[in-house]
This record gives structure tokens, C-alpha cells and sequence, in this order.
């Protein structure tokens, strides 16, 4: 049962870090899409985004905190380099939660109240500030993927090999 489990939580943990860090490239990809757009189409556009992507961003990142969390638990005794992929992806992933918590919610909590035909006049700095924490996210979601595709690599499920 130990390593049914085991394959579980190494499964669940690549699909949601893979799955979150597709969903955070496609919110790059439109943010910087709209950078040649002015403050009320920018303001317009994160509104409506901030009705389901946040509950989406969060569907697919705790689940895989919380899969990876197990993982680096169950193999915190062998010490093996899959533990240590797994452990640099945990803290990646922490590092995306992070940054996303001090950073991105607190922009997003203020864009929520802004008035789309009159933006606040520093518009411009808040969205640099959003996007550079979004890319810093982003690439720490990236990273923690990659870490865990090379673990599911270097130890693949039981029987399969």
C-alpha cells in the first residue's frame, strides 16, 4: 500500500506542478500581450481575470504543494538525488506560493477596486511590479516541473522499468 501511495503522490505531484506551470506561461503570455494597451483595457481585462483564474491558480498549486510536501516527507530518509530534485522542487513551488501571497494578491486585491475609465495614475508601476512577480513565479513553477519530471524520470513507478 506504502508504494501505491508513493506512486500516487509522485503522479499527482508532476500532473499539478506540470498543470500550474502551463496555466502561469499562458497568464505570461497574456500579460505581456497586453503591455501595448492602455490602463483601462488593462484594468478591464485583470477584473474580469480576477473572477476564476485565482481559484484556478489554486486548485492546481495546492494540490501539487501538498503532493510534492509527501513525497520530500516519505523520502527525507534515503537521501537519494530523487529526494533532492524532489526537495528543490517543494521549495520552488514555496517560492511560487510566496511570491504569488507578498506580491501578485496584494496587486490583485487593488486592480479589483480600480475604476476602468480612470486608472490609478501609477498603472504603469503596480502592472511592472505584477508582471516581474508573475515571471519570478513563473519560472520557479517552471523549475520545480523540471525537477520533478527528472525524479519521475530517475525513478520511475515500480514495475515499469
Amino acid at each position: 500500500m506504502g508504494a501505491l501511495l508513493q506512486t500516487i503522490s509522485r503522479f499527482a505531484s508532476l500532473l499539478f506542478a506540470g498543470l500550474f506551470a502551463g496555466f502561469l506561461v499562458g497568464v505570461l503570455v497574456l500579460e505581456v500581450s497586453l503591455r501595448r494597451f492602455d490602463g483601462s483595457v488593462y484594468t478591464q481585462l485583470q477584473q474580469v481575470a480576477l473572477i476564476g483564474l485565482p481559484i484556478l491558480a489554486s486548485v492546481l498549486l495546492l494540490p501539487a504543494l501538498a503532493a510534492t510536501g509527501f513525497q520530500v516527507i516519505v523520502g527525507v530518509r534515503s537521501r537519494e538525488r530523487t529526494f533532492w530534485l524532489t526537495a528543490v522542487a517543494l521549495a520552488l513551488l514555496l517560492v511560487a506560493l510566496v511570491t504569488t501571497l507578498v506580491v501578485n494578491v496584494p496587486i490583485n486585491l487593488a486592480e479589483g477596486g480600480w475604476s476602468v475609465q480612470a486608472p490609478p495614475a501609477d498603472w504603469v508601476g503596480l502592472r511592472d511590479r505584477w508582471q516581474v512577480g508573475h515571471a519570478i513565479r513563473t519560472g520557479a513553477a517552471l523549475l520545480a516541473f523540471g525537477a520533478l519530471g527528472i525524479a519521475a524520470y530517475r525513478r520511475p513507478i515500480a514495475g515499469s522499468r
